[in-house]
């Protein structure tokens, strides 16, 4: 074809014009055409170009270095004179830097015969630079996806139970080996850190750290005490390489670092705003060793939200305490009286501050009767077992100097409790055990809408006293009509026992009253044989009551004939709720003083 011809100026012009840099090399491989495209894509004028081997001038690594000739793939199209393609060719420019391309070559053949190979190439820099991108960004996505996942975990375990020794084991079990090889927390004593001890541990190559690592730790030599208290007060983490040893916290924590390893730590303050806790210290080695900014703003996150956990749990166990104390000094000792056996129990509500109005009593009236009494009133609060105080001893002062029925003293209550207080609407069974020493006995009592009581025989029937029911105290002023109890009498066999409970023990949301009742019986049967504290204990264990408050009285009559000339009673163990210290007035057991009978704390 004459290169002036028409044909072959339109061929030039598309070559020259076309919107990708095209190279033309003959069978050595070497470049007899260059298109202005292809100029600006290499940095390099063609007539620098033109009669050069491609391979050797512009085929390179991504790292620079030269590919060997036996692996570019453009070349390949000369001996087998089939097309391909590719992306991952890296061309030199001219200014000595790199430039990514998308290339494809075709054999060029004239009447059956190889002449070269065409080649067509864009600058793939900057579909590179965006595919690269976009994969950090989902990298990076990924990465922020499973960190917030593991917060949000984190969290949920933070909040899971309202005992700090358990939820700090479950963080460090989460941490590792997500975020580190080991994890410890240290609580300090003061803001000097004088006292140190670890509650939790855990490592993924020494499952026996997570006990033998535990405990009061060694004195720490001043210099890493105070950096200790630096580090703490610092309220952000503090990054360390294990293999310094001029850094006086890593001279604190060496003893780990020698038995779990590790070449980087990260010590994390467990703190409020207002309290100083102590320390989470998660520490690895190998390739991953430094931690990454991302990963410590994590662990950073992770103590933040522990502290406020652990702060909340410490005013829940402040409040608990303070509530459970009150309630102990609302709850009256039991009496000890001839060789009658009495026992009690108060179980309190499962959330904080929780006093309820749930109570028992027990005590000698002036005729020397022993009277019993279970009773509940309504709510859940202070004001709640501030009127089961008002309402146990309105009973108390009704009940002691008159010899009257059960359902008279019930009835004086109940107009006492409508006239006299703002108390509301209360259950309560109140009886009277009747006899002489030895026996028989008789129990003479009234119920206000109380479940009732069981009795328990010494060979293990049990059923409930269900005569003798009546309104609850407090209705008859709602309803604005004088109301009536009936009394009942019965006789208790002697060594049988007599159980006064509240609700707490038989309801619950996962089943039915009668199905608590019918539960209860028959745990209570099984348990006759043991003494009245095992007794209690036992129907405790069996039940496991959980969410409401729960008081129990139990009474244990001795064997018939019993009296003061077979000496006094054995001493036993005389447990009940009310606090320590605190004596029971008129106990009445003959030639024995009386004892203590409150339950430790």
């Amino acid at each position: 074809m004459n290169a002036r011809s028409p044909e072959a100026e339109l061929l030039r012009a598309v070559f020259d014009s076309v919107g990708a840099g095209m190279f033309v090399i003959d069978t050595e491989g070497c470049l007899s055409a260059v298109n202005p495209w292809a100029e600006r894509i290499v940095g390099r004028p063609a007539e620098r170009m033109l009669g050069r081997d491609l391979h050797d001038l512009l085929h390179r690594g991504p790292d620079g270095a030269e590919v060997p000739r036996e692996k570019c793939r453009v070349l390949t199209v000369l001996d087998r004179g089939q097309p391909t393609e590719g992306s991952s060719e890296f061309y030199l420019r001219g200014d000595g830097g790199l430039v990514p391309i998308i290339w494809a070559a075709t054999p060029l053949q004239c009447e059956g015969r190889m002449e070269g190979a065409v080649v067509v190439f864009h600058n793939f820099k900057k579909h590179r630079d965006a595919a690269e991108q976009t994969a950090a960004h989902l990298a990076a996505l990924e990465e922020l996806t499973a960190r917030l996942s593991m917060v949000a975990e984190v969290s949920v375990l933070l909040t899971s139970t309202v005992d700090m020794p358990e939820m700090l084991g479950r963080l460090v079990r989460l941490l590792v080996p997500e975020l580190g090889d080991w994890a410890v927390i240290d609580l300090v004593a003061d803001d000097r850190a004088r006292e140190v001890r670890r509650v939790a541990a855990h490592a993924v190559h020494d499952p026996g750290a997570d006990a033998s690592l535990t405990g009061p730790l060694p004195p720490l030599p001043e210099d890493s005490r105070a950096a200790l208290v630096r580090a703490l007060h610092g309220a952000r983490p503090v990054p360390l390489d294990a293999r310094d040893p001029d850094e006086p916290l890593v001279r604190a924590q060496r003893p780990l670092f020698d038995r779990l390893g590790g070449d980087s730590a990260v010590v994390v303050p467990l703190h409020t705003r207002r309290q100083l806790f102590g320390a989470l210290t998660v520490a690895r080695g190998g390739e991953r060793s430094a931690y990454r900014d991302a990963e410590v703003l994590v662990l950073g996150d992770i103590a933040r939200r522990a502290g406020l956990v652990m702060e909340s749990l410490q005013l829940f166990e402040r409040q608990r305490h303070v509530a459970e104390t009150l309630q102990r000094q609302l709850l009256t000792p039991l009496p000890r009286v001839d060789h009658i056996r009495l026992a009690a129990r108060y179980r309190p509500a499962q959330q904080a501050a929780e006093v309820g109005g749930d109570w028992y009593d027990a005590f000698l009236l002036g005729d020397g009767v022993m009277a019993m009494v279970i009773g509940d009133v309504v709510g859940h609060d202070l004001q709640a077992a501030a009127h089961m105080a008002e309402v146990r001893n309105m009973l108390r002062a009704l009940a002691w100097d008159r010899q009257e029925p059960p359902s008279l003293i019930m009835r004086r209550l109940d107009e006492a409790v409508t006239h006299t207080s703002d108390a509301p609407m209360a259950t309560a069974v109140f009886a009277r055990l009747e006899g002489p020493e030895g026996g028989p006995w008789h129990l003479h009592w009234v119920n206000a809408g109380h479940p009732p009581p069981l009795l328990v025989t010494s060979d293990g029937q049990a059923r409930y006293l269900e005569d003798g029911h009546g309104p609850l105290l407090g209705l008859s002023g709602t309803l604005g009509a004088e109301l009536d109890w009936p009394d009942v009498r019965e006789e208790i066999p002697a060594e049988s026992t007599l159980l006064m409970y509240t609700d707490g023990l038989v309801e619950s949301r996962d089943h039915s009253l009668d199905a608590g009742l019918a539960n209860l019986r028959r745990h209570a049967a099984a348990l006759a044989d043991r003494d009245v504290e095992g007794f209690l204990d036992g129907l405790l264990a069996r039940i496991g009551p959980a969410g409401d408050d729960v008081a129990l009285l139990a009474l244990r009559l001795p064997r018939a004939g019993t009296g003061a000339e077979d000496g006094p009673p054995p001493p036993g163990r005389a447990h009940n709720p009310a606090a320590a210290g605190r004596g029971a007035p008129g106990s009445r057991v003959e030639g024995t003083p009386v004892e203590d009978a409150s339950e430790p704390g």
